[in-house]
């Protein structure tokens, strides 16, 4: 397909899950099976099915590596100045950490294997797994920090540290470090969930948006949409260029900044007092825009 076409193909998963839940097809209890098939099997089938069998002296960089994090990290700066001037702690905190914190796993890596291709995903699923460790130990921090709030970092360590999608790429880098083939068989079957990766993801997620607009800060939402949606792929872009990176790991590394927020970022603003409203709503508005911020984005991008 085209990029247009897949552009199209998204917009209507995203429509279709949320039409869905309007009229009662996907409930709260199959949207949640949905989820989980999506994060116990699709994902880490994609996961392992671009990393396996790829040459890791292609896909993997130190530089890539550190141009995505320090993107990360300085949006991060960015958002805590930006933010500085919100008095309430919940929703400061909240727009602070949504206006770095991607949907690497349930958007950014499928998005990457429908519109640029196994090398490109092997690229992201690293950037996945790296990207996971940086932001979500930086989010509980800003949240417990602003919000005086208490929460076990280790914990939260160790659940990062049972994540299928990562324990999964782990493994994926060992068989193509050590050079072990992956049967037929098997990789017939990967290949198989690895195509329900995207569908079953951006059905999932359109079906847990959720936007209430009353009461919401729209000039905060504003400013965390410019901050996630076009600051972030802008300073990627800048820094995979002057890293002098090949085509195919500027276009990956900005795609997968270009992600909307996590939905992720919802559940720890419940936790650790964040304003739960403002944080589905950036989350829904992200959601739609990245979309065609991608699209426009690798318009662009040679």
């Amino acid at each position: 397909m085209s990029l247009a076409s897949n552009l199209l193909y998204m917009f209507g998963l995203l429509g279709g899950g949320l039409v869905a839940r309007r009229i009662g097809v996907l409930t709260p209890e199959r949207t949640d099976y949905l989820t989980r098939f999506a994060y116990y099997l699709a994902l880490p089938a994609l996961v392992f099915d671009s990393t396996a069998t790829t040459d890791l002296a292609a896909v993997f960089s130190p530089g890539m590596l550190a141009v995505f994090v320090l993107v990360v990290l300085a949006v991060a700066a960015i958002g805590w100045l930006v933010h500085r001037r919100i008095d309430a702690a919940p929703v400061r905190s909240v727009a602070v950490v949504q206006s770095y914190h991607s949907n690497f796993g349930f958007l950014g890596l499928p998005i990457v294997a429908m519109t640029l291709g196994p090398g490109a995903t092997a690229k992201a699923s690293i950037l996945l797994g790296v990207g996971s460790l940086v932001q979500i130990p930086l989010t509980i921090l800003v949240l417990t920090s602003i919000n005086d709030a208490e929460a076990s970092l280790r914990d939260e360590l160790a659940g990062i540290v049972r994540n299928p999608v990562l324990a999964v790429l782990v493994l994926g880098l060992v068989f193509a470090a050590v050079g072990i083939p992956v049967p037929n068989v098997a990789e017939t079957a990967l290949g198989w969930l690895s195509e329900l990766a995207l569908p079953a993801a951006l059905l999932s997620v359109a079906a847990s948006l959720v936007l209430d607009p009353e009461g919401v800060d729209v000039p905060t939402v504003g400013t965390v949409v410019a901050l996630k949606v076009v600051c972030m792929p802008l300073l990627a872009l800048a820094g995979f260029t002057l890293l002098g990176s090949n085509p195919i790991t500027v276009r990956t590394g900005v795609v997968m900044l270009a992600m909307p927020t996590a939905i992720s970022t919802f559940i720890y603003a419940t936790q650790l007092g964040g304003d739960t409203r403002l944080a589905s709503a950036n989350v829904f508005v992200t959601t739609v825009i990245s979309l065609g911020a991608v699209f426009a984005l690798l318009q662009f991008i040679p």
